[in-house]
């Protein structure tokens, strides 16, 4: 849970800066948005959690 909030933050913040640097306007912004929420609801979620969550345990493995 604390790491798809982290992503969620992170995508926000991403989401912000476009907007703000006009890579992406205001009225555009709300098609990722909306995809992204349908897409939490679709079957595809449970794979791109797991894949997420495989990414997120690979990288906290490395030791330095």
């Amino acid at each position: 849970m604390a790491i798809s909030l982290s992503v969620v933050v992170l995508l926000g913040i991403i989401l912000v800066i476009m907007i703000r640097s006009g890579q992406i306007k205001g009225g555009t912004s709300i098609v990722p948005i909306l995809f992204g929420f349908f897409l939490a609801s679709s079957g595809l979620a449970p794979p791109i959690e797991r894949t997420l969550n495989s990414i997120a345990q690979a990288i906290n493995d490395i030791s330095f």
